[in-house]
């Protein structure tokens, strides 16, 4: 495949390829608003082949594809390809007389592809990500009407998948906190209550763990809101690297933080506090504070089963916080078996 000298870099195509990632796009189920906008460009352009597509790093992936019977074909046979090295329109009246296509299977053998016309899906910086493109088995030409649709459907396409990413990102914005990147209570309690449901269908236990930052309100009036944000991150990063990648890690709230830890009894769950603790005992949580700050944490456990409810789950693990704390801080205590 010929690249002009602008995108030849294997760094341009690494940024290329992270602009089409950002869109979440690739191996989606079908979607009715890009069928839809297939079938429109079929009618108006008059051609039995009109397909959405994108390229890979080696395949081109099609998302929408009215006339062909596939979902992706190698990059080395596709024609798309050749349209992302082009700005605007990239029409080809008849692929036998183009050396570039001439010798292609596609082109050669079956469909025996004849016409071509294809229009770039731009990223917002510009990056080319792939086509909205129709295909005959007839050598022909577009109408100025039927270029400018092809080109208006391009921007359809891109405007809707802008719309998707929008819609992401403003989930995630509602169910993340914005410190920690963590869940947020309200996430959680959803994620919980999806526990409970699976463990009445006969799911293993899961253990639930309330953990609390002993003494965080004096880190806050002490030494400012910076550095608790900071104690706070730090905690975060601790947290990720004591759990599973399984266990579903929230900020409660100020300096509560929930776990949840799916199939893991009692036994598992206190091995886990102490991994923690032990990590907090050795991990300084301040950058450059001297002498060196160190946090502890109180945490109470407690054990979802096929009899619990959500809010009595976490009224129970509340209790058993409030026991650690009674007891001296800087401990777990975990539900009695």
């Amino acid at each position: 495949m010929s690249h002009n000298t602008d995108h030849c870099s294997d760094e341009y195509e690494t940024r290329r390829l992270q602009a089409l990632s950002d869109y979440d796009i690739l191996d989606t189920p079908e979607d009715p608003a890009f069928d839809e906008i297939v079938e429109l460009l079929s009618l108006i352009c008059e051609t039995p082949i009109a397909v959405i597509n994108f390229i890979d790093r080696d395949r081109q992936w099609f998302k929408s594809v009215k006339g062909l019977n596939v979902c992706e074909t190698p990059l080395d046979v596709s024609i798309c390809a050749h349209a992302l090295l082009k700005p605007g329109l990239f029409v080809i009246p008849d692929t036998t007389q183009d050396s570039r296509f001439a010798n292609n299977p596609l082109v050669t053998h079956d469909p025996h592809l004849r016409f071509y016309a294809g229009a770039l899906l731009q990223s917002r910086d510009g990056y080319p990500l792939g086509t909205l493109c129709v295909l005959d088995y007839h050598p022909r030409e577009l109408s100025e009407r039927q270029r400018f649709a092809l080109q208006a459907l391009a921007n359809q396409v891109m405007a809707h998948m802008e719309l998707i990413q929008a819609h992401r990102k403003q989930t995630k914005l509602a169910t993340t906190d914005q410190l920690t990147g963590l869940l947020n209570r309200r996430a959680f309690e959803q994620r919980l209550d999806q526990e409970v449901a699976l463990i009445k269908r006969g799911g293993d236990p899961t253990a639930l763990m309330l953990i609390d930052l002993d003494g965080f309100k004096t880190v806050n009036d002490t030494l400012g809101h910076h550095a608790g944000d900071q104690v706070i991150e730090r905690f975060t990063e601790l947290c990720r690297e004591t759990f599973r990648q399984a266990d579903v890690i929230a900020r409660w709230g100020g300096d509560e933080f929930m776990v949840m830890l799916p199939k893991t009894n009692m036994a598992e769950a206190q091995r886990a506090a102490e991994r923690l603790h032990q990590r907090l005992a050795t991990t300084p949580m301040l950058k450059n504070s001297s002498p060196a700050f160190y946090s502890t944490a109180s945490i109470g456990v407690c054990s979802l089963t096929s009899a619990s409810n959500m809010d009595e789950c976490l009224q129970r693990s509340d209790k058993l916080l409030y026991q650690a704390k009674a007891q001296g801080r800087n401990r777990t205590v975990c539900e009695a078996q």
